[in-house]
């Protein structure tokens, strides 16, 4: 069984957390889940290395930067924090941010909010469990969240998952 550390942010504006630990339930993996909230986004790097330390073999970090200037400078410094602990420990951390100023609207918000972390979990899953599905999906173009931008070139042709994650060959 695989230990999945879950982080989330109380200044988010949709419970990331409980989105991501449903999708990774979803997938059917032999998966515990470690839960914990911050108050904000910079204390995500923290909380993830305590997540490890309590023997999660990979963590979700998920948090939601505001529209400020401010914001996306916190999310800045907190990717670079995530990125320094995967390295300290070796794991893999999975960011999984949502930028208010993404989308206009709140109804956008929320559906972007639940389809990048539900897209994320997948990925977690098949890192985990499954590699391989991440190596057929190279060069892929795949976009968690919104639609796929498909591969650059001539080589395109569609083909679909049934799971919202569009293959080109």
């Amino acid at each position: 069984m695989k230990t999945v550390g879950v982080v989330d942010t109380a200044f988010s504006r949709v419970n990331l957390g409980s989105i991501a630990a449903r999708a990774l339930r979803d997938t059917g993996g032999s998966i515990r889940i470690q839960r914990k909230t911050v108050p904000g986004i910079k204390d995500l790097p923290v909380a993830s290395l305590t997540l490890f330390r309590e023997g999660a073999d990979l963590v979700m970090a998920l948090g939601m930067p505001g529209r400020a200037e401010y914001d996306k400078v916190c999310a800045h410094e907190a990717s670079q924090g995530l990125i320094a602990a995967g390295l300290k420990v070796e794991r893999p951390i999975v960011e999984v941010f949502v930028f208010e100023g993404e989308v206009e609207n709140d109804r956008d918000l929320s559906e972007l909010a639940r389809r990048r972390t539900e897209e994320h979990a997948l990925n977690a899953y098949w890192m985990l469990f499954r590699p391989e599905e991440l190596s057929h999906r190279a060069g892929t173009g795949a976009r968690q969240g919104f639609p796929d931008a498909g591969p650059s070139g001539s080589h395109r042709r569609k083909r679909g998952f049934g799971n919202g994650i569009a293959k080109y060959a």
